[in-house]
C-alpha cells in the first residue's frame, strides 16, 4: 500500500492537466513541474523561480497570512501591507468608538508615529514547503490498526517539527493534503507588531454592504492599510516604541497600466477550505444539515442585531464585526445551497462514484482495496443525520448565537481552581479572566443578547430531538412553562455574567460557591456537555469517513493517474492562474470585466445605509478628478473579474499582471457559482477584485495621503 501511494503522487504531480487553466489552488513549491508551460504560454513572463524560491527572494516573500483568516502583500520596503477592508474590519472595529469611529469616518496615519498599534493581530510569512509524505509513510504498515496509524503518523510528525526551526520565532508545522495521502513541513515566521495605517470610511470599504456581497457587478473599495513592526535587526518581536518598520524580502511593484480582456492574472494566498474531493453523500449533509442550520438561526440574530444597531451608534459600533462576520457565511449558504441544485452538482458527483465504483469491480486489487469505501462512507453519513443536525443547530443557536453562554465557558475551569485554593493558580486564572472580560463586554450589549437568546433557544428546541437537549432547557418547560423570554429575563437578573460591574466585582472576591449556582453558567456547562455528548456519538462515524475518504481519493488519483490533481484548500499558500474577463450569467445576461465609479453613482442611495457616498467622492467624480489613475476612456475603474479560482481566505491576495506587477485584489467570488468550493464551474465561476488603481485613486486623491503613495514603487 505505501509504494502504491507514493507512486500514486508522484505521477499524478508529474502529468499535465486536462483541467481548464482557471481551475485549480496549486501548491508552489510544484508549479514548475504541473503549471509552469501553460501560465507562461497564457502570458506569465515570470520564471517558476520568480515565484517560489528558498534560497532567494520570490513573489511569495511578498504575500502574509493576514491574522488567521485572509491573505495581505507586502507594497513597499518600509513593511506596508496592504489588504481587504473586510479583512481589516475587525481591527478597525476594535480601535473604534463613538468618539472616533474609523469604521464610519474612516482612517488614514500621514506620520508613521500616528499608526495604530492593533493588539492581538498577526502577520505570518511563509519561509518554505517541503513534502515529507515519504518519511510519514516510512513510519507506517499494512498491518497497523486505524488508532495505532494514527499514532505512529503523530510520532513521526512531531520529531519532524522537532528538527525543523532554526529560530525561536519561528513555527513549524505539518499539513495533511489529499484527506491525508500527502503531507508538506511548512515553516512560518510570525510578526506581532502590527499597526493600522489607513482605510476608507465603509462607504467605499463596503459600499453595498450586505446586499452586494458575492454579486457582480461590484463597486466596493475593499482595502485597508497596515505596516509591520520588527526588531532592529528585522525580526520579530513584541510591539515595541523601540520597533522600525520591517524591511521585508520581497515587496510588490504596482503597475497602473490597467487591464484588458484576456490578460493574464494570478493571486497567490491563503483559501480556507474546499470540498472538491466530497462524495454526494457528503454534499447532502452539507445542504440539508450543515447549511440549513446555518441559515435560519442566523437570519433570526442578524435581524435581532440590525434593529438594535440602527437604534443606537454605540451597538452599531459594537456589533458591526459580528454582523458581518455572521452574515457572510449565511449568505454563502444560501448561495451554496442555490448552486448545488441549480447546477446539479449531486448528480455530477454520483456520476463519478458511479464511474469509480466501474473501475473498482473491474480489477481485483482495486477490488479488495476499494470495493467498500464508497458504501462505508454512505451509511456513515445516513447513521450520523440527527447527532450531525444537534451539532451544528447546537453551535448555531447557543454556542455561537448567544454570547453570553460562551463567555461563560471561560470561567468554567475556574470553579475547580479555586476549590483547590492554589493562590498562584487562581491568580493567573484572574488575570486571564479579566483580559478575556475586558474584550468581551467592551463589544457586548445584554439586552440585544437577551432577545437573541430568547429568540434562539426556542429555534434549537424546534429543530432537534429531546434526547439532544441541554438539561437546563427542562427548567424552561417545567419551571417557564416554554416562556423563554421570562426565562432569560431570570437568568440575566440573577447572573454575575450579564452584567460588566457585577462580573468584575466577582473576580476581586472569587467565590466557588457563586460560580456554583450561577444560572447562565449553568446553562453554558448544560451547554457544553450536550457538545460533548454528541461529538461522542459521532465519534465512530468520524473515525469511518476519515479512513474511507483517504482511501477514496487514494483510489481516484490512482484511476485518474494522468490528470494532474490539485489538493484542496486548507489555508496554506496556493496559487491560482486564469484570465480577465467576463461571463454570461443566465439567459440574455451578459456582465462586462470591469466596473466604473459611475456605477457607484448610479447605485448612490442616500437613505439606505449600505449605499451611501460620500460627498468628496462624488465631487471628484463630478470633476473627472482621476489623476493617472483613469482608464483608457477617461473613466474611473473601481473593480473587475477574472477566472481565477478563490474562496474564503483567499480575501486580500494580490491579483499580479503576467509581469508580476500588482493589478488588484481579490475579495470576492460570484453568486452564480456559490457552490464552487465543491465544485468549480468554469463557465461561470469568477474572482471579484478591487483594482488597484481605485485603490492608489482613494489613498491619494480622496485621502490625500501622498506619504503612503511616496512609498510605492509605481509602474506603468
Amino acid at each position: 500500500m505505501k509504494q502504491i501511494l507514493l507512486t500514486i503522487i508522484t505521477l499524478s504531480t508529474l502529468s499535465f492537466s486536462q483541467l481548464k487553466a482557471d481551475e485549480g489552488m496549486w501548491l508552489l513549491p510544484l508549479i514548475n513541474k504541473l503549471n509552469i508551460d501553460q501560465m507562461q504560454k497564457m502570458g506569465l513572463q515570470l520564471s517558476s523561480e520568480d515565484i517560489y524560491n528558498i534560497n532567494h527572494n520570490s513573489l511569495k516573500d511578498a504575500v502574509v497570512m493576514f491574522g488567521n483568516y485572509c491573505t495581505g502583500e507586502m507594497i513597499s520596503d518600509q513593511g506596508l501591507l496592504l489588504t481587504n477592508h473586510h479583512c481589516g474590519f475587525k481591527s478597525i472595529q476594535s480601535l473604534s468608538s463613538v468618539n472616533a469611529n474609523y469604521l464610519e469616518n474612516g482612517f488614514w496615519a500621514y506620520k508613521q508615529e500616528d499608526e495604530i498599534p492593533i493588539d492581538g493581530l498577526t502577520i505570518t510569512f511563509m519561509k518554505s514547503m517541503v513534502d515529507v509524505t515519504q518519511v510519514i509513510n516510512e513510519s507506517l504498515s499494512d498491518t497497523l490498526k486505524a488508532d495505532e496509524r494514527e499514532k505512529a503518523i503523530l510520532t513521526t510528525k512531531d520529531s519532524l517539527i522537532k528538527q525543523a526551526t532554526e529560530f525561536d520565532y519561528q513555527e513549524a508545522i505539518i499539513k495533511d493534503f489529499y484527506n491525508g495521502n500527502q503531507q508538506f513541513l511548512i515553516i512560518y515566521e510570525k510578526y506581532k507588531d502590527v499597526r493600522f495605517v489607513g482605510a476608507p470610511p465603509s462607504s467605499i470599504g463596503k459600499f453595498g454592504h450586505d446586499t452586494d456581497n458575492w454579486m457582480w457587478p461590484r463597486h466596493t473599495g475593499d482595502f485597508c492599510l497596515f505596516r509591520v513592526y520588527a526588531d532592529q535587526e528585522g525580526k520579530p518581536t513584541e510591539y515595541s516604541t523601540d520597533n522600525i518598520p520591517l524591511k521585508p524580502k520581497q515587496h510588490l511593484p504596482i503597475s497602473i497600466k490597467g487591464i484588458q480582456e484576456n490578460d493574464f492574472a494570478m493571486t497567490i494566498g491563503y483559501p480556507g477550505s474546499t470540498y472538491r474531493y466530497d462524495t454526494s453523500y457528503s454534499i447532502k449533509e452539507r445542504m440539508n444539515i450543515i447549511n440549513k442550520s446555518r441559515i435560519e438561526p442566523r437570519e433570526i440574530k442578524q435581524n435581532i442585531w440590525h434593529e438594535d444597531m440602527m437604534a443606537d451608534e454605540k451597538i452599531r459600533i459594537q456589533y458591526a464585526s459580528k454582523f458581518s462576520r455572521s452574515s457572510n457565511y449565511w449568505k454563502n449558504s444560501i448561495g451554496m445551497n442555490r448552486g448545488i441544485k441549480k447546477l446539479n452538482v449531486i448528480q455530477q458527483k454520483e456520476n463519478l462514484e458511479f464511474d469509480f465504483n466501474q473501475w473498482v469491480q473491474a480489477d481485483s486489487t482495486n477490488k479488495e482495496l476499494y470495493g467498500t469505501v464508497l458504501q462505508n462512507m454512505k451509511e456513515a453519513y445516513e447513521g450520523r443525520q440527527k447527532s450531525m443536525n444537534a451539532k451544528y443547530y447546537l453551535i448555531e443557536c447557543l454556542l455561537r448565537g448567544t454570547e453570553i453562554l460562551d463567555f461563560s465557558l471561560e470561567a468554567n475551569d475556574l470553579y475547580n481552581i479555586l476549590e483547590s485554593k492554589n493562590q498562584t493558580e487562581i491568580d493567573s486564572a484572574i488575570h486571564e479572566l479579566k483580559s478575556i472580560a475586558h474584550d468581551f463586554y467592551k463589544d457586548y450589549n445584554p439586552p440585544t443578547d437577551k432577545k437573541v437568546m430568547a429568540a434562539l433557544l426556542k429555534t434549537y428546541d424546534q429543530n432537534v430531538d429531546e434526547e439532544h437537549l441541554p438539561d437546563f432547557y427542562f427548567d424552561i418547560f417545567n419551571k417557564y412553562r416554554e416562556n423563554y423570554s421570562k426565562y432569560v429575563d431570570d437568568i440575566f437578573k440573577k447572573s454575575i455574567f450579564s452584567n460588566k460591574d457585577a462580573f468584575y466585582a466577582f473576580l476581586e472576591a472569587p467565590s466557588a460557591k457563586i460560580l456554583l449556582k450561577d444560572p447562565i453558567l449553568n446553562a453554558g456547562s448544560d451547554t457544553y456537555n450536550m457538545y460533548i455528548d454528541i461529538n461522542s456519538e459521532l465519534s465512530e462515524s468520524k473515525r469511518i469517513l476519515t479512513k474511507n475518504k483517504r482511501l477514496y481519493i487514494e483510489g481516484l488519483l490512482k484511476k485518474e493517474i494522468n490528470n494532474t490533481h490539485y489538493p484542496d484548500a486548507n489555508f496554506t499558500m496556493r496559487l491560482s492562474y486564469g484570465k480577465v474577463g467576463g461571463y454570461k450569467a443566465r439567459d440574455a445576461v451578459f456582465y462586462n470585466y470591469f466596473t466604473t465609479l459611475t456605477g457607484i453613482i448610479e447605485k448612490e442611495d442616500p437613505d439606505n445605509y449600505e449605499f451611501i457616498v460620500p460627498e468628496k467622492l462624488k465631487e471628484l467624480f463630478q470633476n473627472k478628478d482621476y489623476g493617472v489613475y483613469a482608464n483608457n476612456d477617461g473613466a474611473m475603474p473601481v473593480c473587475f473579474i477574472t477566472d481565477n479560482d478563490i474562496t474564503g481566505g483567499n480575501s486580500g491576495s494580490p491579483v499580479i499582471n503576467g509581469n508580476g506587477e500588482l493589478i488588484g485584489l481579490a475579495f470576492d467570488g460570484n453568486w452564480e457559482a456559490m457552490s464552487g468550493d465543491i465544485a468549480f464551474e468554469n463557465n461561470l465561476q469568477r474572482c471579484i477584485n478591487v483594482d488597484i488603481r481605485y485603490v492608489l485613486f482613494i489613498i491619494d486623491k480622496y485621502a490625500n495621503a501622498q506619504n503612503l503613495i511616496d512609498e510605492l514603487t509605481i509602474v506603468n
